[in-house]
């Protein structure tokens, strides 16, 4: 088990808590019993507790690439503290002693392993031929029910959205704020969260004091956004209802915008699953998002096969936040068995159920670079046709080589082979470091003839395309430039 290092172990732990909280019980002495089978792929011992009786935790890695965790303890973190502290104790060289694998985990392994066998035995059919991969079951009254609320809805949403443009965004008080706020409230009721949380966006940046000329274009790119979104949300939803066996759209991302959540078996139904990737992670951000009431663990991954840029997004509820892993930096290469690929254009959002890791070699660097956009004429373009659709990615996220990053009177600007040039902002995404502080830091080496990982933004009073880098990306590395 050289595998189980005290890095592994931090991964898998939720949060800095349970991290703290694992590692103070080995240093208490906390474990009362301590075992290993002779196979080692099970530990399971005995932690003191509040109570009388001792927790029973168990860590088995009979899936070394999924340990799975169980402990008798109440707590809904997975893994728990008592699990993380088992590890730790092995990872600190703790005393183990051999023993046999305890009859519960043993029928809960030859459970685990019937199901497997089932589902390969489905997948293998499905490839051969001989049965087809079953669709699900709608219930069609159910749906044709949700669908006239959700159209319901909107209808409500645009007469909100027609009354705000009547009125005049210099007409807005804190009266007509907090009927917005009610009214997006009720909008719960319709089943459209996405559509509700837009409202939300748009409540919010109407409740920011700090200037007004600024949050008034914000404002008025949201209006057209929810009109736009009231518009084809309608639209689409008035054809399900005249024909609710058609297939959902998976060209765009309006069934999202909308708020649905896309389940795995969906997107395997729908032929979204690439096989065998190979991703780098370029760059990790946690923010807050206020309006969906989640935090959001982005990571954005570089495809090694074709170097598009997919995000992953872990959310967090804040409800459920403490209870919930919370994700971090991965420096290495994720190998996804199926990558799930969620409908939409720009950076498509992806995630996978199963994935092995390796560390990131030179060669994998070199894979992301020389796949980077060498022509920013033909960057700035796509990226324009791609914001002309007000339901689009405000901000997408490209590769892009650079012959130079230099800096003119007006800042840091990003050039290419050609002489093009991308102008750089700093503002685009909010960081503790300012980038114009952290370039001057970097070799020099380092800011020219890379590749970077650049967030756009059309700046509608300049009317001005600009990035903010990421990361660089070297043939040795790749330098974070968010954290």
């Amino acid at each position: 088990m050289n595998f189980l290092t005290e890095a592994f172990i931090d991964h898998l732990a939720p949060n800095a808590g349970a991290m703290k909280n694992g590692r103070d019980l080995v240093k208490k002495n906390s474990f009362q019993v301590l075992h290993i089978t002779e196979d080692r792929t099970l530990l399971f011992g005995e932690c003191k507790g509040s109570g009388k009786e001792p927790y029973r935790c168990s860590v088995d890695f009979i899936q070394q690439d999924s340990p799975v965790s169980r402990c008798s303890c109440p707590s809904r973190q997975f893994p728990c503290k008592h699990a993380l502290g088992l590890m730790y104790a092995f990872a600190l060289g703790k005393p183990f002693e051999q023993a046999d694998v305890p009859s519960d985990i043993a029928e809960k392994r030859e459970k685990a392993e019937k199901r497997e066998e089932k589902k390969k035995e489905a997948e293998s059919a499905e490839a051969s031929g001989d049965a087809p991969r079953a669709k699900r079951k709608v219930n069609k009254s159910a749906l044709i029910k949700k669908i006239n609320a959700q159209i319901e809805g909107l209808g409500l949403l645009e007469k909100l959205v027609l009354q705000t443009v009547q009125n005049g965004l210099g007409g807005i008080d804190k009266q007509t704020i907090s009927l917005l706020q009610d009214q997006a409230k009720q909008m719960g009721n319709y089943y459209i969260p996405g559509a509700q949380a837009e409202l939300k966006d748009l409540v919010q940046l109407l409740t920011d004091e700090e200037d007004r000329e600024a949050v008034y274009t914000r404002a008025m790119e949201q209006l057209i956004r929810l009109h736009v979104l009231v518009r084809k949300g309608r639209s689409y939803l008035e054809q399900r209802l005249a024909e609710p066996d058609s297939p959902q759209d998976t060209e765009t991302a309006l069934e999202e915008l909308l708020g649905h959540a896309w389940q795995l078996a969906e997107l395997r139904e729908l032929g979204r699953v690439k096989r065998d990737t190979e991703l780098l992670q370029l760059s990790f951000m946690s923010y807050t998002d206020a309006a969906r009431g989640e935090y959001v663990d982005a990571g954005w991954w570089g495809d090694l096969q074709d170097g598009s840029v997919h995000i992953t997004k872990h959310l967090r509820p804040f409800r459920a936040a403490k209870a919930m892993k919370e994700e971090d930096t991965f420096l290495g290469v994720m190998q996804a068995e199926e990558l799930f690929v969620y409908p939409g254009d720009g950076n498509a959002r992806v995630r996978w159920e199963k994935a092995k890791q390796r560390d990131a070699a030179e060669a994998d660097y070199r894979a992301v670079k020389s796949l980077a956009a060498a022509s920013y004429i033909e960057v700035v373009k796509a990226v324009k046709n791609g914001i002309k659709n007000p339901l689009s990615d405000r901000n997408p996220v490209k590769l892009v080589a650079f012959e130079a990053i230099e800096k003119t009177e007006e800042g840091y600007v990003l050039r290419d082979a050609q002489g093009k040039y991308l102008p750089v902002s700093p503002t685009i995404i909010k960081a503790p470091q300012r980038l114009e502080e952290i370039l001057p830091l970097l070799p020099a080496e380092d800011l020219r003839g890379q590749a970077a990982l650049v967030m756009f933004r059309h700046d509608v009073d300049t009317g001005r395309l600009e990035v903010q880098p990421m990361s660089i990306i070297t043939e040795r590395r790749v330098v974070r430039l968010l954290y």
